[in-house]
């Protein structure tokens, strides 16, 4: 297999640094993104990779971290947008916009726009971590992206689980033709501690016994990760849908629509101050 340089977000920890662990023991070249220097420095040493810190809660710091991944690698074969979290109750980060679709969605579109350049040059594949939640917990509403009616953090985060698969499809519209080629997953209910900064009830359902019956492991989850990023877009998997179990499975209704797709890209450019 052909080695990759491969760039893992929300990599400090759970299914990320399992991708991380495995991609490097792979014999790939993994750049370890995460929010805490600490965990990221770790993990990162850990699988002979390169450590890059940004808290996508500030869109100042995704910019740096594009330019800095954009010095280090002239070529870039995955991008693994995989940071993000259930947030708990609504609040604006510094950028003004709602936390959860901020951290889960628009910090990743910043990310991958800026970098385009290099993923078309290199022929990348861009890979989403997206949810179940895009179809269970998701009340899509085009006009009410920052969630300023009815929020609650399940509708939050899985709307913002159905925003990356409306990006992943958007992403391979626009870009397929350059070179690119997009997917979403779904890893599974896996225990990690993504939810620590959710409600204390989710934070509770996390915790319990039956918890760990019934979530998988970081490594487990981290397999659709793994398996997208060294497979070959095209042959081994078909490109700009949403995967479950390594098959392409079912998800919203909301997530197929080509004119809600492109409108979130839109609104998300200029949001972020770039051109459509």
């Amino acid at each position: 297999m052909d080695r990759k340089t491969v760039v893992i977000t929300g990599a400090s920890d759970g299914i990320g640094a399992a991708a991380a662990r495995e991609l490097a023991e792979h014999g790939h070249e993994v750049a370890v993104v995460g929010r805490s220097r600490e965990k990221t420095e770790a993990v990162a040493a850990e699988v002979g990779g390169t450590p890059f810190v940004a808290d996508f809660a500030r869109l100042t710091e995704v910019r740096a971290l594009a330019d800095a991944l954009g010095a280090q690698y002239p070529r870039i074969d995955v991008l693994a947008n995989n940071a993000g979290g259930v947030l708990g109750s609504r609040r604006l980060t510094e950028d003004g916009f709602e936390a959860t679709f901020q951290v889960n969605h628009l910090a990743g579109y910043l990310l991958t726009r800026l970098l385009l350049p290099t993923f078309t040059a290199s022929r990348a594949s861009v890979v989403q971590t997206s949810s179940l939640a895009s179809r269970v917990m998701a009340r899509y509403d085009p006009d009410d992206l920052q969630l300023e009616r009815g929020y609650s953090e399940r509708r939050a985060y899985g709307n913002a689980k159905l925003a990356n698969i409306l990006f992943t499809r958007e992403l391979q519209r626009r870009h397929g033709g350059d070179g690119i080629s997009a997917a979403a997953f779904h890893p599974g209910i896996v225990g990690t501690n993504f939810a620590s900064e959710s409600s204390v009830v989710m934070r509770a359902l996390y915790r319990t016994p039956l918890s760990k019956v019934l979530m998988t492991s970081p490594a487990k989850g981290a397999d659709q990760l793994v398996w997208l990023a060294e497979g070959e877009p095209g042959t081994d998997w078909p490109v700009g849908q949403y995967f479950d179990g390594r098959r392409v499975s079912r998800t919203s209704r909301v997530a197929s629509d080509e004119g809600v797709a492109a409108r979130l890209w839109d609104e998300s450019a200029a949001m972020v101050g770039l051109e459509p």
